[in-house]
């Protein structure tokens, strides 16, 4: 049995053991995989584990030894799962891995915007401070969420995990729900989306990009927001029209923004977001905690495990 991960150095870039894979198979990690390099990597491989390195159609078929895919990732659109469907090989992903250090890093971007704990740490550090006249001095607004709206834009597994975190901050907690089904959280209330944009003090993404909510935060979402309003976004890159959105932050219709995920990752020199007023960006971190990744590779070994034996979980594509 032949294993090979294609990209594993951002799963485990030292501080993990890939020993419960070891004990599968022959296993083979790579820490990246440039495209044309895939086949010739792969082509002996009865299991591909891949996080971002893409599995396409025509890479598919060069590929006939080829059993069985494991993404390294709950989304998995980097492979063409239709066409691994046709040739009979299953594909699975790792689903609700990351959902508490995804919330935890909604709240580490809002409370930076609400106090820029690193800003002001780096006024102390170059003497602001010390040559104050006064005990106290800040740079920026600084923002209570007691008695604020969180508006949590699908409330699934992370958001349900975000609306209890919110509460325990004081805030009022309103969501929209595609089911509609009634969230788990008491004291969560469901509103149509435009009410949910015109009441929230926050408005947090925690919806799937479909054709329906690519653009979601756009001009003219944006201009139902309150001037204090700010915006988290830590699932999908393309919910945010990134111009839209740059515009909005420097002519001051909202407040502020605090994004783990781009359109492009990584993103050009050019992207708007990256010079916006009240804006903080960090590199797609949200499902990196220690404890994330490993439970990530757990869960990602109990799978492969599950399909020797006959009985694969997780598979996202219907074979036959």
């Amino acid at each position: 049995m032949n294993i090979v991960v294609l990209d594993g150095y951002t799963l485990n870039p030292g501080d993990l053991s890939w020993s419960r894979l070891e004990s599968i198979g022959n296993l083979t990690v790579y820490e990246r995989t440039p495209p044309d390099l895939i086949v010739d990597r792969a082509k002996d491989a009865d299991v591909i584990l891949t996080n971002k390195t893409p599995l396409r159609a025509e890479t598919l078929e060069k590929l006939p030894k080829l059993a069985y895919i494991g993404v390294l990732a709950t989304g998995y659109d980097v492979v063409d799962a239709g066409e691994a469907a046709k040739r009979g090989i299953p594909v699975a992903n790792v689903p609700a891995y990351s959902s508490a250090s995804v919330a935890q890093l909604v709240f580490s971007l809002l409370l930076e915007l609400c106090h820029r704990v690193g800003l002001h740490d780096e006024a102390v550090r170059g003497g602001a401070w010390s040559a104050s006249p006064d005990f106290s001095f800040w740079k920026t607004p600084l923002v209570e969420l007691a008695g604020k709206t969180l508006g949590i834009v699908g409330i699934g597994g992370i958001g349900e995990q975000v609306a209890a975190i919110g509460q325990a901050f004081g805030m009022n907690v309103i969501a929209t729900n595609r089911s509609g089904k009634k969230p788990a959280t008491e004291g969560v209330r469901l509103v149509a989306l435009e009410r949910l944009f015109e009441e929230s003090d926050v408005v947090t993404l925690h919806c799937p990009l479909t054709p329906e909510t690519e653009g979601l935060i756009r001009a003219e979402t944006l201009s139902r927001m309150k001037q204090s309003a700010f915006v988290i976004n830590t699932g999908r890159g393309k919910l945010v029209k990134e111009q839209d959105l740059a515009d909005a932050l420097n002519s001051g219709t909202i407040a502020g923004a605090g994004l783990d995920v781009l359109s492009t990752e990584p993103p050009s020199a050019e992207n708007p977001l990256l010079t916006a007023r009240n804006c903080v960006i960090t590199p797609h971190i949200g499902w990196a905690s220690v404890e994330a990744r490993a439970r990530l590779m757990e869960i990602a070994a109990e799978n492969v495990e599950a399909f020797l034996a006959g009985k694969p979980v997780h598979i996202v594509n219907r074979i036959g």
